[in-house]
């Protein structure tokens, strides 16, 4: 059986962006997480047999306190973290978007996405 174990809408206020302005201002971000586990017997309640959402949360939050000019930095950053936690994950995607961002009309999003 394949498992997905994921965190969905998770909202970060943060200061990532190309020029100092966005760095200075900050802006809206959120952020969905998805791991995929290699298969495994999950018909016990052992937490340490799946990845804790919880600790998928925290990498974001963690992740998202660092400005960096490009947000392709900061899902890399957080996959890599996801990657050395958890090295039996058989794939993971991060999609992180940046809410109204500034490019001089109304847009109300920019996304990137990436996976392992």
């Amino acid at each position: 059986m394949k498992t997905k174990v994921s965190i969905k809408g998770a909202e970060f206020f943060a200061y990532h962006g190309f020029y100092d302005e966005e760095q200075l201002a900050g802006n809206w971000f959120v952020v969905d997480l998805e791991v995929e586990l290699a298969e495994k017997d999950m018909s016990s309640d052992d937490i340490n047999l799946t990845v804790n959402y919880e600790q998928l949360y925290q990498i974001c939050k963690l992740e998202m306190r660092e400005p960096q000019r490009l947000i392709e930095t900061v899902a890399h950053r957080i996959l890599q973290t996801v990657k050395v936690t958890w090295p039996e994950i058989v794939g993971a995607q991060v999609v992180i978007e940046k809410i109204a961002p500034q490019l001089g009309g109304k847009v109300a999003k920019s996304v990137i996405t990436m996976e392992l």
